[in-house]
């Protein structure tokens, strides 16, 4: 659909069952396959699919992009007859095998490929073409593409945006603040200062809008009430690391940013949603396990440093306390350890370990 030559209009789609019937006159087609890749061009194409759904072929498979069809969107079309699947880039396991890196935790040779992929996968990202070159200057110039494309496709062509300026900096300046709570009515401040007027409105509208558009991933305070976490304090993570070390310095060069805008997303690939704890103490995220239960994790480079380790462990056990649970993690870039405190029981494990394992867990489930 995406081939200028085609050219379709809603009423001539049904020529591709024709066609398909007159090559394979034999073939049950509702056991076919069909795959239809930006149909959103086309007038009324939710009709053509829906009667596909009713009368051919229950197995339709519809990818757009952001642009042009979003996928609350699509569902909406559609009537609710859709599974969505989101498409992020690549997670570390993926970019493992990827690479042709075959893990295997009782190998020391292994051990160590893994750890140079990840230290690799910490600063490019995943965008399955960066993962090709080892050039920085070139992967810096994909990401950069990347990055203007989803700013005028997806965000100011889409959304009729005019200010781009003021869009650019509130975007590179989530980019810098990533980790820390963002501050609407300071940034609100910041652009007022450079000459940019805008409403604090205008500002949470960028926000919805760069995270309809899977550009930024919004972590929410943690509360039992749902108007208290929509209220509430939030994080903004960036889709994908790559962004980070191309657009600004500060964050590109901040290993422990780097990391937990690492783990943000990776949780976001594994469908959890983000939620962080801040009492008095702070603690990074707070999963819902497969089990239901929730899991408190602080994220930290290095917790070598005693000031540093005494700082993660009580953020993690003030998020233990909070949500009710007796475990908690701690991620690193390569420490591991077990112990218990204050009646939590903590495990310490490097990320790539644990990313490796939830991936054996949606293997085997």
């Amino acid at each position: 659909m995406k081939d200028e030559r085609l050219d379709l209009s809603s009423d001539e789609l049904d020529l591709i069952l024709q066609a398909y019937r007159e090559l394979y006159p034999d073939l049950d087609l509702s056991q076919c396959y069909f795959f239809f890749d930006e149909i959103q061009n086309i007038p009324q194409w939710p009709q053509f699919i829906r009667r596909m759904d009713d009368t051919i072929s229950r197995h339709l498979f519809i990818t757009g992009s952001n642009s042009k069809l979003l996928g609350t969107e699509i569902a909406t079309a559609l009537r609710g007859r859709t599974l969505r699947y989101d498409v992020y880039p690549l997670s570390f396991t993926e970019y493992l095998t990827f690479k042709d890196i075959t893990p295997d935790l009782y190998s020391s040779a292994s051990v160590a490929q893994i750890n140079r992929a990840f230290e690799q996968f910490l600063f490019q990202g995943g965008f399955p073409e960066t993962a090709l070159f080892d050039d920085t200057e070139i992967q810096r110039k994909i990401i950069t593409e990347y990055f203007d494309v989803m700013i005028y496709r997806d965000l100011i062509e889409r959304y009729q945006e005019s200010n781009t300026q003021a869009l650019r900096f509130f975007l590179r300046r989530c980019i810098e603040g990533i980790t820390s709570p963002l501050s609407i009515n300071k940034v609100h401040n910041e652009l007022k200062s450079a000459g940019l007027r805008l409403t604090k409105d205008k500002l949470h509208q960028y926000l919805d809008q760069a995270s309809a558009i899977y550009l930024l991933q919004v972590a929410y305070k943690y509360d039992p009430s749902l108007v208290k976490r929509e209220l509430g304090d939030k994080k903004a993570y960036i889709v994908d690391n790559g962004f980070m070390t191309a657009f600004s310095w500060r964050a590109g060069q901040d290993r422990g940013k780097l990391l937990e805008n690492l783990v943000a997303m990776e949780l976001r690939k594994q469908g959890k949603a983000l939620h962080f704890t801040k009492n008095g103490q702070k603690c990074d995220f707070v999963i819902q396990q497969n089990n239901d239960e929730l899991l408190p994790i602080q994220v930290s480079y290095d917790i070598g440093d005693p000031d540093t380790r005494t700082r993660e462990i009580n953020g993690l056990v003030s998020g233990c306390r909070f949500v009710n649970t007796k475990q908690g993690l701690i991620l690193t870039m390569d420490q591991e350890d077990s112990f218990e405190q204050d009646g939590i029981n903590i495990n310490v494990m490097p990320v790539w370990k644990y990313l490796c394992s939830l991936s054996s867990e949606r293997d085997l489930s």
